[in-house]
This record gives C-alpha cells, structure tokens and sequence, in this order.
C-alpha cells in the first residue's frame, strides 16, 4: 500500500515495535516522523481492510502538510482520505466519516465530534499523534486518547514528537496520557540516523543596546525595584538580593497568595501584594520589549497601558501610569518612536539579510519573532532592501492584532515552496512541524528559553542540505539568560532521552474498563451549547457511559437537564465578572422567563469575594437578588467532575419522570392562574412577588383589588399610603400614550 517511498532502516525498526505497542518515536527534525505514520497506516489498513486511520495535528498548515504527504506516498483511493477542520460544519463532517478510510484533522475538531458522538470510535484501528509533546493537561490530545482507548475495537497509537521537553515528569506526562507501552528515540549521533543527518552551522550575533535604550532601562528597572522593595516591606519577599527575581517566581508567589486568600485568610499585606506582582509583571514585559525586541512593539504596550489606565477599575494599571518612572520612560519611549530609532538587533538583521542576497540572490530565509507587532515592523523593514520580498506569517487574527486566516496560511507556504517569495518572518505558528524545502538560513530575533521550540526553530533548516542558523543577542539583556537556559534544558533533556532508551519505565495507563453496568441503562441526554465545549464538565460528562452531550445553540442556558431545567453554569471568576460587566442580571431574567426550574451552578473553590477587586457586598447583593426576588437556587460545585456528577443526577431525576424526548428550546411551561394572577399584581408599582400573595389573599381577586380604595389597600401589611396611591393612579389615570 505504501507507493514512491523506500523506508530507512531506523524507519523499519521503528515501525516494528509500533505494530504491536502504543509507540511514543522521538526523532530530530526532518528525520521523517510522518513516514513512520504512513508505514503504520499501511500496516493497519491491511490487517483490519475496514477499519479508519486518524491523524491529529495541531495546526491548520500542520494537518495540510499531512494530508499531502498521506495522498502522495499512501496507496488508496485519494477521495477517501479527508481533511477535517474545525471550519466544516458539524453535519458535514459526520457526513465525511461514513466514506472516509484515512482521517486529518486538528484535535479540537475530533474532540468536539466525539462529544457529540460523531465519531465511529469503534472503526478507527490507528490514532497518530503529531507533536505529541502537546499532550498535557486539558489539550484535546489528551481528551481524544482516552476516548479512543476506551472504545476502539482494534486501538493502537503512534506518538511523534522531535522534543519531548527537558523535564521528567512532563515527558511521563504525555506518555501516560497517550497510553504510551514503548520509546523510540533516535538522535543525531545514533549510527543509524547519522548519515541522513545534515550540518547546521550556529552563529551567535552580539549587539549592544544604545546609551537611549539603556535610559529607559534605567526608569523601568528602579521602577521594578521600588515594588520588589515594596514587597519585602509587605513580608511577602523574603530575600536580601532582588536581583535574582524572575518572572516565574513572582508567578509562584502570586499563585501562594492567592491560594491563601481562597482559604480565608484576608491578610490586607496579601491582597495588597498581589496588586503589587501584577505591577511588576506588566512592566517585566515592557522591560523584555525594550531589550530583546523594538521599540513599536514597547510603544505600542505603553500606548495600551495608557488606555486602558483612563476606563478601568484596576489598581495596578493606575498605579504604574501615575508612576514617574514609569512616565518618563514613555515620554522617551515616544520620542524614539517619533524618531524611528530601531532596536540594533533590527539593523544587524538588515545588514545580515541584505549581505547574503548580495552574495546569492537565490537564497531562502526564515526570520523568526515572537511577537506580532514587532515582526510587522521586521516584515516592512526587510521589504526595504534590495532583492527582498518578505511575508509575515502568522496565526488567525485575534482583537486588535494583524492576523491571516487558515486559508491564508496554507497559500503563503505553498507561495513560500514555489519560490514566489524569498524571506518568511514568523511567529510561533511556524515553529512546529513544517517541511519547507532548502530554506537556507532560519535567523532568531531573539533566543528562547525553550529547548522545544529552540529545537523546533533550529529544524526548519538542514532537513535536506546543509543549513545556518544565525541567533541575534542583546548583550548584558535576558536574552543572555535564554540562551544558558535553552542550552541547559536542552542538555538535560537529550540526558533523558538516553535513560529513556536505556529503560523505559513508565508504567502505561491501563485502558479504561467499560461499565457493563451502563447498557442496562437508558440513556440520559444533555444538552450543552457549543461554547461550553472547553469546559472540563462537558469531557467529563461526555466520559460518563449512560450520558449523551448533544451540542446545541441556546438561547438562555449553558446547560438543559429536562424540559424543566435550565442551568446557567459560571466559574467563580465568571460570576464575578459577569456582574461587574452587567451580564448576570439578564442571563437571570432569561433564565426564569424560559424554565420553570431554573438553576444557577457556580464552580470553584477560590473565595467568591477574593477574586476580584469587587466590594463584598455588590456579591451579596446579587445573591440575594437571585435567591429571593428571583427564586433561583445557586448551588456551588468545587470542580468540573464534581459539577458533571451534579447535572447527571439532577437529569436522571428529571428524565425519568418526564423522559429524555425534550426539546433544548422549550419554553416554560404556561402559567397556572395562581401564577398569572400574582405575575399581574406582582407589576404594580412597589408590589413584586413578595406583596402580591397577601393583596390577592385580602381581596380574593384581581378586580376587587382594582377596585379597593386607597384606605383599603393600607388595611394590608407594607402597603402604605404612598403606594396605595401609586397603585390607585396606575389602575384609574387616564392613558395619555401618543398615536
């Protein structure tokens, strides 16, 4: 079945341990980690004829690049192997699943399907993986695994990866998420990959920021300091030398205190402090702009600051803008912006570009950037040179930001291959997996603290001849730091890799059991609206054996339990935020005018009146409001399986009685007399809820009350003179409405 192709021998061996075990396969970049997943395909389809290959991938680009390499060297039937993104409508793709035998998609697209039980589990006799380092905490890898060990007839997976990460505990991590029972690791020294291995020459180019960037330095740094001191004040910091501060353990430390005041504890120095880290993280990041980026990029962030310091409520923005350090650095910052004055790792960029298409016009770079701004300043200056023709490529727009579609992406690399364009500045988005052919050299604007996407950058160049890399430095900056910290990690992590092939000794997780218990069950349905999806309640329902998630638009709901209930589902942060922002009380209206049971579910164990900068009692308020004057029941859940384990029963309950054949969109049911009756007092002026049972219970009926005099209306308890009056004009004034 395999056509065009002739597989190396570190290729056949690793396919031999995959045909019978969930292989995780560590292989350097450009080492063809896609044609172990071919063969295995191969292999698969011939052994179970009816049976379906799926392929995950991150990326759109990622999942293109898949599908061609799938169509170009597997021997079948083109039109059934598919893409499948999240961008096709549900009802299309479970329409593709009944013709198709091979299966790329994105994760996201899969894990969605599978909730809604679109996807024939059961027939899937291979799960490939790509960049499977991805395979923690609630990524859709993770989620798609589980279900498909648990109910395919013939599972097997295969886990490509060119970095699994420098730490232990990650790289068990992601094999017991994808049930991982063997390791094949190859590196560039191992006999049987190293001929296949091309050179990669490493330049490291040093700058030296001006005496102006070193200014503004200046006024942001003794701004850092004067809050790291603040801190020590505080008792919080308890350390002598500041100095050594990173951005990780004021992470760390803000973590502490939050988890502090969640238990309780109401320190004012905690609470205070915690406005004080987030002071020093926004201003960490305009430091990390100014040294290893440009200065658009930091102007822009100052512009935003400034902004957003005239409309919110936050302490910390007020804080840093009203700050003559920080005020200073961004009159300078404004100027250097007036003035166009590049960063020098910029101007060393463009020497470099421009003296190797000097040298040779046919040569293909990659510029990598992490940020959007500044690779958009990076994009215009190159196009400046002579010779040039730069694109920048990047993911899909997000508020604010430039942005290309997936559609976008996949025509600039194909205009990339073809040559239409000779200089692609990326972002991250172009890290992970790409096969671009004979790009010459792949230049970092700034080094990272990452081995994986060190190593995934690296990779882009040398796959098929030699390759350069060239990484620009900011000297006496953090991009110093990153630099030790990339090569340590990656050190460390090649020093895993070889006790991972010495011994592997992860014990795999064993595959779920099915509950033999559930066929005798009737089914429960759920529905859910799709914009819960990343949520953990609706995997963790989906996991339950007699719950079915159908995922519907709704209207006034996150959550329908039964023709009855209606749950409007916030975490705590959420509910929080959907006061202060006016949100809650509308979603409550809409609850209560469409469910007759309505049920407010809020998850968390963070305390409610901690978790922003709200006063108590606006909380207490709108509790109070929810409780009484709406008559919702608000229940409290810790997690997302204590939460799905709450709607489950309350759905059994109800389903029982009244079936599981409801309709998502029911309205409420209609008012009985007694309720329309009170609905209609309840509009008086002053009245509501509370006071129309005891009117209607005096006066026995909507007419007698209209009826009654002003001296009887007062004969009922809290009705006094001034709404018995108000009443009376509402009942007897004359209509003056206009035509």
């Amino acid at each position: 079945m395999i056509k065009d192709f002739q597989p190396r021998l570190y290729q056949e061996t690793i396919l031999n341990t995959s045909i019978s075990k969930n292989t995780l396969v560590v292989l350097p970049t450009g080492m063809g980690k896609t044609s172990s997943a071919f063969l295995l395909a191969a292999h698969r389809l011939k052994q179970y004829p009816n049976s379906k290959i799926l392929v995950l991938a991150c990326t759109k680009p990622l999942v293109d690049q898949h599908y061609e390499t799938f169509r170009r060297h597997l021997d079948i039937d083109e039109g059934r192997i598919i893409l499948l993104t999240g961008q096709i409508s549900p009802e299309k793709r479970q329409e593709i699943w009944k013709n198709a035998q091979v299966i790329i998609a994105t994760p996201q697209a899969i894990e969605n399907d599978m909730i809604a039980g679109n996807v024939p589990i059961e027939d899937i006799s291979l799960l490939v993986v790509d960049e499977a380092h991805r395979a923690t905490g609630n990524y859709s890898y993770c989620y798609v695994s589980k279900k498909y060990i648990k109910h395919a007839r013939y599972p097997r997976i295969l886990a490509l990866t060119a970095s699994p990460g420098s730490d232990m505990d990650k790289i068990k991590e992601v094999c017991q998420n994808l049930f991982i029972e063997a390791v094949e690791v190859r590196t560039d020294k191992d006999p049987d990959v190293s001929p296949y291995i091309h050179e990669i020459v490493m330049e490291w180019v040093k700058v030296e920021l001006p005496p102006i960037f070193l200014d503004v330095k200046k006024l942001l740094s003794t701004f850092l300091d004067s809050r790291l001191e603040k801190l020590k004040g505080l008792g919080i910091l308890k350390v002598n030398d500041t100095s050594y501060i990173t951005k990780k353990d004021l992470l760390g430390l803000q973590g502490q205190l939050r988890g502090s005041i969640a238990n309780g504890d109401k320190d004012f120095n905690a609470m205070t402090a915690i406005s004080v880290i987030a002071e020093l993280m926004k201003v960490y990041h305009a430091l990390e702009l100014l040294e290893t980026q440009g200065v658009p990029a930091l102007h822009k962030y100052f512009g935003k600051l400034m902004e957003e310091s005239v409309s919110t409520k936050t302490k910390a923005i007020k804080n840093i803008v009203s700050d003559y350090n920080f005020k200073s650095a961004f009159v300078k910052v404004h100027a250097l912006n007036e003035k166009g004055i590049e960063h020098p790792k910029l101007i060393e960029l463009q020497k470099i570009v421009d003296g190797e298409m000097k040298k040779d016009s046919g040569t293909k770079l990659i510029v990598f950037n992490q940020y959007r701004d500044n690779a958009l300043d990076i994009t215009k200056k190159l196009n400046s040179i002579n010779g040039v023709s730069a694109r920048m490529f990047v993911g899909q727009q997000k508020k604010g930001e430039t942005g290309l579609s997936q559609k976008e992406q996949k025509q600039m690399m194909d205009d990339f291959r073809k040559g239409l364009f000779n200089v692609l500045v990326a972002t991250s988005i172009g890290e992970e997996g790409l096969d671009v052919p004979q790009v010459d050299i792949v230049i970092f604007y700034e080094p990272l603290p990452s081995a994986i996407r060190h190593i995934q950058r690296r990779g882009r160049t040398g796959r098929h001849e030699k390759g350069r890399v060239i990484i620009l430095m900011a000297k006496n900056t953090r991009d110093e730091s990153y630099k030790w910290s990339a090569f340590h990690k990656e050190k460390r992590m090649h020093s895993n890799l070889e006790k991972i092939k010495q011994n592997f000794a992860f014990a795999s997780t064993p595959k779920p059991a099915l509950n033999l218990n559930s066929f005798a069950q009737n089914s429960i349905i759920i529905y859910a609206d799709p914009r819960e999806k990343s949520s953990n309640v609706i995997r963790s329902l989906a996991d339950t054996d007699n719950i079915v998630i159908k995922l519907k638009t709704l209207n006034s709901a996150d959550y329908v339990l039964s023709e009855r209930v209606g749950v409007e589902f916030k975490t705590v942060g959420d509910f929080v935020d959907s006061i202060f922002d006016g949100r809650l009380l509308q979603q409550i209206k809409d609850l209560k005018n469409n469910f007759e049971r309505p049920i407010i579910v809020i998850e968390g164990e963070q305390d409610i009146f901690s978790v922003r900068n709200i006063h108590p009692n606006a909380i207490r308020g709108m509790l109070a409001t929810i409780a009484v004057s709406y008559g919702i029941p608000v229940l409290q859940t810790k997690n997302a399986k204590e939460t799905s384990a709450l709607f489950g029963i309350i759905a059994s309950r109800e389903q029982e009685a009244g079936g599981s054949n409801f309709s998502p969109h029911a309205d409420r049911k209609p008012l009985t007399l007694k309720e329309q009756q009170e609905y209609l007092v309840s509009a008086l002026p002053g009245v509501g809820l509370t006071l129309s049972k005891p009117l209607l219970k005096r006066f026995k009926s909507i007419k007698n009350l209209v009826n009654a005099s002003v001296y009887e209306l007062q004969e009922v308890e809290k009705i006094g003179e001034v709404k018995a009056k108000q009443i009376k004009d509402v009942v007897e004034g004359e209509y003056k409405g206009s035509d």
